[in-house]
């Protein structure tokens, strides 16, 4: 647009001239290369506005520069409103009109300097309403901008109380229902004279104490806020399935376990949420498919690792029927989301049930897509430091018994 300008006001004043029949002289040159000149300079009109109206004011010596008005308009919305910009502005205008030509009528004079000042003051009060609307644009935005910081402080207020709730809650009535049975299983360990029931009521002590702990660093993950970032960026760790499918044994599952692939470090954060999923689906088939066969398979494949829970159907052939969801497997799937994973859970192939997912390696780092699918529910309590990563998460799966019914 500067080139423009200036060309364009070197081509009229070289015609005007040849209009008006005059000889092409030096001072018609001048003028042309003068106009060249004031067109090149509003290619600095935004970095130095006054720099540029003030040579538009030396190039008038030798004619009224096209880049006159362009100048004032370009002062008015990028200067920065002093008083010396406006001064400039002015002088400008008045020099645009340059009345010390003395060869015209006195009223031509007058007439030219109130025209040609309107020249540059016009342009100069479309500059002002310019930047008047974009500082109120600016404003504006910036008030939106400061009223969703407030919004969002007030939520993570009231989520932080939330938890603290939550928090207190669980810390003054489950875990003083828990510590009942611990202490009540520990009485009959000590009082039983059957060796079974002083195992049993051993196991269940231990059972107890160890929901005690979780309970404890459950309250710890409600109470802090930094926790949840913390799991992000700690050191990675291997996923280590032994000790729950351990426990899942002890307790009267045949479960195998398969490792396809290099096992991969993951952040403590995915490496729990893995747990989790193995951990919900061992526990629903306790509840809802006694004596069934399962395997979880595990299988490391490029940024992504899969995880396979596939259980028989329970002993005698009972069949497997979904009911009315509950809130576990919403609450384990919004888990697997907040890692970038998916999750997937329905009848298998087989006749029994399967549940898959399938995790980043490194949290953000590629979406596994998110399916949403029917699968088993069930409550499952967090586990110990002891069987894997130490990171908490933030959000533990619900408890339900409403997914799978197994009929007697």
């Amino acid at each position: 647009m500067a080139i423009a300008v200036g060309a364009l006001g070197a081509s009229l004043t070289v015609t005007n001239a040849v209009a008006h029949q005059s000889p092409l002289s030096w001072s018609v040159w001048a003028a042309a290369v003068a106009q060249l000149i004031g067109g090149l300079a509003l290619t600095a009109r935004r970095r130095a506005p006054l720099a540029v109206v003030m040579l538009c004011v030396v190039l008038c010596a030798f004619a009224a520069p096209l880049a006159g008005p362009f100048a004032t308009y370009a002062i008015a919305v990028y200067g920065r409103g002093r008083p010396r910009d406006w001064l400039s502005v002015i002088v400008l205008s008045m020099t645009l009109s340059r009345p010390w030509n003395a060869s015209e009528p006195v009223l031509e004079i007058l007439l030219n300097t109130a025209t040609n000042s309107l020249m540059g003051i016009a342009p100069a009060l479309l500059g002002m309403w310019r930047a008047s609307r974009r500082r109120l644009f600016q404003a504006l935005a910036d008030r939106a901008e400061r009223a969703e910081r407030e919004q969002e402080l007030m939520a993570e207020r009231a989520r932080s109380e939330e938890r603290a709730r939550l928090a207190g809650e669980m810390h003054d009535v489950v875990t003083h229902r828990v510590s009942l049975m611990v202490l009540r299983a520990g009485a009959l360990r000590t009082i039983a004279r059957d060796e079974v029931v002083r195992e049993a009521a051993e196991e269940l002590r231990q059972v107890g104490c160890q929901a005690l702990e979780e309970l404890r660093d459950l309250v710890g993950v409600l109470r802090s806020e930094e926790t949840f970032g913390s799991a992000r960026t700690a050191e990675p760790v291997v996923l280590d399935l032994t000790g729950l499918v351990a426990e899942s044994r002890a307790a009267g599952i045949e479960v195998g376990l398969v490792t396809e692939g290099e096992p991969l470090p993951t952040p403590p954060v995915v490496d729990r949420t893995a747990y989790r999923v193995v951990q919900e689906a061992l526990t629903n088939v306790h509840k809802h498919a006694p004596g069934a066969r399962v395997t979880v398979r595990v299988s490391y494949a490029g940024d992504l690792f899969h995880i396979l829970v596939r259980n028989t159907e329970a002993d005698g052939g009972t069949e497997i029927m979904l009911g009315e969801g509950g809130t576990g497997l919403s609450g384990l799937r919004q888990r697997v989301e907040l890692v970038h994973g998916s999750l997937r859970a329905g009848p298998s192939e087989e006749g029994g049930f399967e549940v898959r997912a399938a995790l980043p390696v490194a949290p953000g780092a590629g979406s596994a897509g998110r399916t949403a699918g029917h699968g088993a529910e069930g409550g499952s309590a967090p586990r110990t430091a002891g069987h894997g990563p130490g990171a908490a998460v933030p959000r533990p799966a619900a408890e339900s018994a409403d997914l799978i019914r197994v009929p007697p």
